[in-house]
């Protein structure tokens, strides 16, 4: 009688990993759906004290991607339509010649903003970091930022901040569409992960090592 129960038993196995990946597949949809509804429900730009500009891929040569060029031009327009301390994020990735705030920085000084009203953040390797990083560096009790950041990321970056306790407004830029696909599936993920730690704080060093 006991051989009888193992097909059984494996039957029910298989079972539960089809529903496991089903409920997966759709929670991954609904979230899919999420991000592009924040991201184009996005409040109106309030007032600002600080402009908060996050870090993204610097080339071999030391030049900023083309992802990282268009944050920085909207930031730049920002700039010039109001000009505020400048705080920029990002620390050196493996691929990369150098931080990537100190490129942000020389491309913005280049430009013709004023070296003293550009700091910088060289130690954040996400999107949490480089928000809290960046205020740790502006005047105490500096709560309203004007945070720069691709279009697909901004609804999660001005999440995070509120969730320090920030009142953030948000400038968002393009995107290559040609990445489109690309960039709003990885950032789906990370809102999956941003709700996963929101709500079970331990989890986060798990996904951490399993590189999510």
């Amino acid at each position: 009688m006991a051989r009888n129960r193992r097909p059984g038993c494996l039957g029910m196995l298989f079972k539960l990993i089809f529903w496991l990946i089903a409920l997966g597949a759709l929670a991954y949809v609904g979230l899919f759906g999420y991000l592009l509804l924040k991201e184009h429900t996005l409040p109106r730009p309030g007032s600002y004290d600080a402009i908060v500009v996050l870090g993204a891929q610097v080339e071999k040569d030391g030049q900023p991607s083309v992802q990282l060029a268009w944050r920085l031009e909207k930031a730049l327009e920002i700039y010039k339509q109001e000009p505020v301390l400048l705080v920029v994020t990002g620390a050196r990735g493996v691929d990369e010649p150098a931080t990537e705030a100190s490129v942000m920085r020389n491309w913005l000084v280049d430009r013709g903003v004023r070296e003293d009203q550009v700091l910088m953040d060289e130690t954040s390797f996400n999107t949490r970091e480089n928000i809290k990083n960046a205020v740790k560096l502006l005047p105490a009790g500096t709560l309203d930022l004007m945070i720069v950041t691709s279009d697909y990321h901004l609804p999660r970056a001005l999440q995070v901040a509120r969730d320090l306790g920030l009142n953030p407004s948000g400038a968002a830029s393009p995107i290559k569409p040609e990445y489109w696909l690309k960039n709003h599936a990885r950032e789906t993920l990370a809102w999956g992960k941003y709700l996963v730690v929101r709500h079970l704080p331990f989890m986060e060093g798990i996904l951490d090592n399993l590189g999510l």
